[in-house]
């Protein structure tokens, strides 16, 4: 069990599915939405013990938070969501709004100069984000940030939900997570040949 307390940005699968996960594995929890009595949001504190509110009161809850909102409106809800100086953000968001892939990470970096961001787990579906054993063999995560503290908190995290340390390989700065974000239109690609979203890649040498 841990102490820490996390607040999860968004109510959609990817968010109910962190969410969920990081309430299994000890977490204290708090889903932020706009509305405190979102449906979704209270739902789901009801059927896991974690907490509804605001986007606001979940930035509030501690020390790291998940933005699992679109990618396309990311920079708004951290608008919403308060003071987030010294916090660390792990952004698993991809933009979606157009044909071409657009940086997220790396513009809430700049937004926020005092937020920590850490880019990962945007090149799986929710369900490997949150099982990766899901899988019948090894296969690589990726993480990248500027801030080396902020990075081992959240590959912290990602132990926690099943990632073996020798999987994630960091890429560096923060610079280097619209490389992770380019990724999504092979994604996409590769589930349309697939059929089902339970895939990844794995780097190997």
């Amino acid at each position: 069990m841990t102490d820490l307390n996390v607040g999860v940005l968004g109510t959609g699968m990817v968010g109910e599915a962190i969410a969920t996960r990081l309430v299994e594995v000890g977490y204290d929890v708090v889903m932020g939405s706009r509305d405190a009595a979102n449906p979704k949001a209270v739902a789901w504190a009801e059927r896991t013990g974690g907490r509804a509110g605001t986007f606001a009161d979940a930035a509030a809850h501690g020390p790291l938070l998940f933005n699992a909102t679109p990618g396309g409106a990311s920079l708004d809800v951290l608008r919403a969501a308060g003071d987030l100086a010294g916090k660390v953000l792990a952004d698993i968001s991809n933009d979606l709004t157009s044909a071409a892939v657009k940086p997220v990470a790396a513009g809430l970096q700049a937004a926020f100069p005092e937020l920590k961001v850490v880019k990962t787990l945007n090149t799986v579906n929710c369900e490997i984000m949150v099982r990766p054993d899901l899988l019948s063999q090894p296969h690589t995560m990726f993480v990248a940030g500027d801030d080396t503290d902020a990075k081992a908190l959240v590959k912290g995290v990602l132990a926690k939900f099943g990632w073996p340390e020798r999987d994630v390989l960091d890429l560096g700065g923060i610079d280097k997570a619209f490389a992770m974000e380019q990724y999504l239109p092979l994604w996409l690609a590769l589930w349309g040949v697939k059929g089902d979203l339970r895939f990844n890649l794995s780097v190997v040498s």
